[in-house]
C-alpha cells in the first residue's frame, strides 16, 4: 500500500488584518448610535408620585429637569429637602440664575423649554412653591410635574 508523505511542514496562512479597521469602526459607530448620554446624576431621593392622567412629552431635548428631594447622602447633608440643578445641590435663590443660563444655552429655542419638576412625594409643598415663585420671576411659565403612571388592577 502506498503511503502519503508530508513534504515539510505547511505554514499557517497569515492573519488578514486589512478588514480589522473596518470592523472596529463599525462597532464604534454602532455604540455611538445606540448609546444615550445621561444629562446629570440624581443626588436627591426620587420617589415620584403616581398619577392616573399622564401625558408623555414629545420633545425631550427641550426638557430641563429640576429635582427636589432629600439628599441621598443625608448623613453629610441632612434630611431637609434640597433642590438639585444640573449636578449640584442649590438654594432657591440659584433657580433664576440657572433658568437664565439654560435659556442662553438654547438660544432662539428658549421659549420652547419645558421645565420639569421632579419632586419626591414626601416633600412638603413649601419648597416647591418657593421654586415656582422664582420660576415666575424668571419668566419660566411652561412647567411640568413629573409622575409615574398609576397602574389600576
Amino acid at each position: 500500500m502506498g503511503r502519503f508523505k508530508k513534504e515539510g511542514k505547511k505554514k499557517l496562512p497569515e492573519f488578514a488584518s486589512s478588514s480589522m479597521a473596518d470592523i472596529v469602526f463599525m462597532f464604534l459607530f454602532f455604540f455611538m448610535v445606540i448609546t444615550t448620554m445621561r444629562e446629570s446624576d440624581v443626588i436627591v431621593k426620587q420617589n415620584l408620585p403616581s398619577a392616573t392622567a399622564i401625558q408623555k412629552l414629545e420633545k425631550k431635548d427641550m426638557v430641563v429637569n429640576i429635582h427636589i428631594g432629600q439628599p441621598l447622602s443625608y448623613q453629610k447633608l441632612g434630611t431637609e429637602p434640597r433642590i438639585q440643578l444640573d449636578d449640584q445641590l442649590s438654594e432657591v435663590r440659584d433657580v433664576i440664575r440657572f433658568i437664565e443660563a439654560e435659556k442662553v444655552k438654547r438660544g432662539e429655542n428658549a421659549g420652547l423649554i419645558t421645565w420639569a419638576l421632579k419632586v419626591d412625594q414626601s416633600v412638603k409643598m413649601g419648597i416647591v412653591t418657593d421654586v415656582k415663585q422664582e420660576m415666575r420671576k424668571a419668566s419660566a411659565f411652561k412647567v411640568n410635574y413629573t409622575a409615574i403612571k398609576d397602574v389600576k388592577k
